[in-house]
This record gives C-alpha cells, sequence and structure tokens, in this order.
C-alpha cells in the first residue's frame, strides 16, 4: 500500500502526516520549545537508589530526575537472559554518585520523569548498533527466513575482528549492497567512539548523543518503498533534507519534493479537521457506530458500540459487522493519537467463536502495518481483549493539550445544584463561629440563578434560621465550581 508524507514546517513547529488511500493514518508533532529526548544518550549520576523499588534516580541534566528500572540495566538483563539464578538486586549494581551512560527510551510524560535504559542502541541507516550485545539480529518486518539468514550472514562477514557489539538489521537494508552496508558500520562505530571519547572526559550530567530532529527521523524511520512522496512547505527545510538524505538515505532523493502550492500543503486532505477528530473522545464508524476513546495514565479504553447501525439479517450480524469495522478504525486510531502502553478493548459481545476469531484476525491484520511494536492477546474470560503498543513518545492528546482547568482533567464538574447545598451548609458552618451583619455569595452566573429560582426557598429559610440578610453575586470569570463567602 503507497503512502504520502506531508511535512508542514513553521519556526515554532514541524507537523508531518503519513497519507494512506486519501486518509491520514500517522501525525507526528515536535515544537521547537518542547524536543523529545527519546534516542538521546547522556552521561548521567545516580542521584538516589531505591531498594524497594529496584529502581534509582539519575540526573542527566533535564531538572527533573530519570527513572532507571532493574529491567532496563544491562547486566541485569543478560543474568536472566542466562536464566537459572536471580538476578543480581539493583543496590549490588549502582550507587549514588556513580556515573554511568543511559539512554532515553521514553519522553517524559505527566509528573513523571524520562525513562532511561544502560542497553545503548545507535541507530543508522540500515542498521541499528548494540555496543554491548554481540549478536546478528534482523527486523521482524523481514519475514522470509531465506533473506534473513543471506543478511545475516553479509553482515557478519562486513563486521570487523575487533568488533565487541553487534547490530540489527533493518529493513531499508534489504535491497542494499554490500558497501553500503560497510559504509553504515563504519559510521556507526565512528559515533560510538566519539561518545566513548566523550564519556571519559566529561562530567556527568552531559549529553554525548543527540537523536536526530522530527524531518530527519522521517527519512530514516519513516519513509520506505512503499512511500510515494514526501512533501515539505518550506523551501529551507526541504535543502536542509535534500543534503542529509544524499548521504544518508540517497534512496529518497528522488520523493522529496517542495511544495509550493497557494493552499496550504495540510489543507489538500483536510489534516487540521482530522487532528481535531483525532482530539474527541468519539470516532464515528460508517456504519453508523462508534468508538468512545478514554486515555488514563495507567491505560487506554476503546469501547465499541453499535450506535444507530441497524443492518444485517440479524443482530449477530449487525454486531458481528461493527466489530470487523471498530477492528480496523482502532488500528488507524492507535497510530494517528500515538496511543501506547496497554490498550484495553471492548468489542460488542460476540456469541459465535468463529465470530470472535475473524474479528481477532481483522484487528491483528490491521495491526500488522504499525510502525510500533504491538503485542495482542486474545479475549478474555469478560470478553476483552487485551494488548500493549510500545510507548516511547507522548501521545497527540498530550501534545496538543491539557487538563481542563475547570474539572482538573476528571471530565465532569459539580452540578450548580449540588454547589449551591455545599455554600448553604457552608454558610451555617460560619454562622455558627461568627456574627457577621451580612453573609454575600460570590458564584458563577449557573449558581446564582439557581438560588434565584428554584432553591430561592432554601436560601430565605437559611436566612430566617441564622437571622442574617444572604446576597448573591455573579463574578463572571468564576468556573461554575468557584465561589465564595464574604462575611460583611
Amino acid at each position: 500500500m503507497t503512502e504520502d508524507i506531508l511535512i508542514n514546517v513553521s519556526p515554532y513547529e514541524t507537523r508531518v502526516a503519513v497519507i494512506q488511500q486519501g486518509a491520514v493514518q500517522e501525525l507526528h508533532i515536535e515544537r521547537t520549545s518542547q524536543k523529545g529526548y527519546v534516542g538521546n544518550i547522556y552521561l548521567g549520576r545516580v542521584a538516589r537508589v531505591l531498594p524497594g523499588m529496584q529502581s534509582a534516580f539519575i540526573d542527566i541534566g533535564l531538572g527533573r530526575a530519570a527513572f532507571l528500572h532493574i529491567a532496563d540495566i544491562r547486566e541485569s538483563r543478560q543474568e536472566r537472559a542466562h536464566g537459572g539464578h536471580p538476578a543480581t538486586p539493583i543496590e549490588k549494581l549502582l550507587f549514588e554518585g556513580q556515573t554511568l551512560m543511559v539512554q532515553v527510551i521514553k519522553d517524559p510524560i505527566g509528573t513523571k520523569g524520562a525513562r532511561l535504559s544502560t542497553q545503548i542502541s545507535v541507530a543508522g541507516r540500515m542498521l541499528v548498533y548494540l555496543p554491548f550485545d554481540p549478536h546478528i539480529g534482523i527486523s521482524q518486518r523481514i519475514e522470509s527466513e531465506a533473506e534473513r539468514t543471506q543478511l545475516r550472514d553479509r553482515v557478519q562477514k562486513l563486521v570487523p575482528e575487533d568488533e565487541k557489539g553487534g547490530y540489527i538489521v533493518r529493513t531499508q537494508a534489504e535491497d542494499a549492497s554490500d558497501e553500503e552496508l560497510a559504509a553504515d558500520i563504519a559510521y556507526l562505530r565512528k559515533l560510538w567512539s566519539i561518545m566513548q571519547q566523550q564519556a571519559r572526559t566529561k562530567g556527568a550530567p552531559w549529553l554525548l548523543h543527540e537523536d536526530l530532529n522530527l524531518t530527519q527521523r522521517v527519512l530514516r524511520d519513516v519513509a520506505s518503498a512503499e512511500t510515494a512522496s514526501i512533501q515539505i512547505d518550506s523551501r529551507s527545510s526541504f535543502t536542509r533534507m535534500l543534503a542529509w538524505a544524499r548521504e544518508f538515505t540517497p534512496s529518497v532523493i528522488d520523493k522529496l519534493v517542495h511544495y509550493t502550492g497557494e493552499r496550504p500543503l495540510f489543507d489538500l486532505y483536510n489534516i487540521d479537521d482530522e487532528i481535531s477528530r483525532a482530539l474527541s473522545r468519539r470516532v464515528e464508524l460508517k456504519s453508523g457506530g462508534y468508538l468512545i476513546l478514554d486515555q488514563t495514565e495507567a491505560l487506554t479504553t476503546i469501547d465499541v458500540n453499535t450506535g444507530g447501525f441497524v443492518g444485517g439479517r440479524n443482530f449477530d450480524d449487525t454486531i458481528f459487522k461493527t466489530n470487523l469495522e471498530a477492528a480496523q478504525a482502532i488500528a488507524r486510531q492507535l497510530r494517528l493519537r500515538n496511543l501506547g502502553g496497554i490498550v484495553i478493548l471492548d468489542f460488542i459481545d460476540m456469541e459465535n467463536l468463529e465470530h470472535r476469531e475473524a474479528v481477532l484476525a481483522e484487528l491483528r491484520k490491521a495491526l500488522s502495518r504499525d510502525r510500533t511494536r504491538i503485542t495482542l492477546n486474545g479475549f478474555t474470560q469478560l470478553g476483552l481483549v487485551e494488548m500493549t503498543r510500545k510507548r516511547t513518545r507522548e501521545s497527540l492528546s498530550h501534545v496538543l493539550c491539557e487538563s481542563c482547568p475547570t474539572c482538573q482533567g476528571r471530565g465532569q464538574v459539580k452540578t450548580a445544584r449540588t454547589l449551591c447545598y455545599e455554600i448553604l451548609r457552608e454558610i451555617l458552618r460560619e454562622a455558627r463561629q461568627f456574627n457577621p451583619k451580612e453573609f454575600r455569595i460570590l458564584a458563577s452566573q449557573a449558581v446564582v440563578d439557581l438560588f434565584l429560582e428554584e432553591e430561592s426557598q432554601n436560601l430565605a429559610a437559611l436566612g430566617d434560621f441564622i437571622g442574617k440578610p444572604v446576597s448573591l453575586q455573579v463574578e463572571g470569570i468564576y468556573s461554575q465550581e468557584q465561589y465564595d463567602i464574604i462575611l460583611m
């Protein structure tokens, strides 16, 4: 399936959209003031070791300490891989004040700091270098066993005899010549040598290697043989990308196009409208059904509903068709919104086991187009589907949105009636402790209106009970939950 990549560049942010069959499949946004850290390699200093959590906080110079779990420490992973004995506890591997080389594997999200690993990897055009892992792996996207074996043998012959690390062969290496592979190996080894030299001479915390910017990552990680064109609406960015492509990704040079049309580039596919829809909880399906997506700090849930769809010969067929369509939509929404971590899918209940298997197969097929690593489990006893999608960078909503200042991210606010009763109770409490001449309520329009109408008798009864007048004042800048009680 061919795809087009659109890149919209401005002084303050870069936006990338991946289009397949006229529909937006992926969105990537990088802001000048909020660049991500994933892939960066630092010389860090251990700030604190937490034996109870088998983790440590590492100072890498970002202000907020980063998090390193024992599962992401190279020595511990190697012990577990060999099996037969428990892993060494973290307090035996790290100590406060120790310096060590770490790589960011997950950006800071919400209140959580960046997540780190000591299992360093450096990505090139066709290979990923693993300086501490002496083996040669092949991308899972290369499915032919014969081709996997051939690539492994070719790379093995090109690796220098003194090499202590290993390599992962990327899909871009499928059509590469031995000269190109050898050049990539030389480039990665030189890059690693520079980092080692800095680690010996610099003090922690120190940035040893910064990953590529978004436009360069697009050429390295997103563009593929299926990419028909890469359109950029900035002349200067186009020139820089062309120069970078000549050196590192020559296969995409002919696909780079400087867009000069009168209409904004993203308007060609109504991408700004698509971004707005991707921030909504509800996703409409063509059949009349819909999805409800809820993203929390712990996990993401996706609920499938039939809505107005009543087609099919019977209700089972209606449910089956809705779930099949939902499977495709879910896979797209995960990519579009960059949702990661644990994802729970609540398809409409299906009694027919064949229908269940067909929906699961459709979901697995749709997810196979995702560039991100996914683990998909079957239906649980409760009829839910559990899956995980590797989370590295922030989701679209976390990049573009913040918690609502009115409800503090709850998604709900107290009703005006609830607030009226809270205010009445508070005035009664204050009247028992103080003796003002008057109580004045400052509140939102909705709360004051309710006091003047349906709750007017309760307000008057309170005034009579405490023997003090109670007046009302609308504060236009107050949210519904805000109020003040002034003792006059």
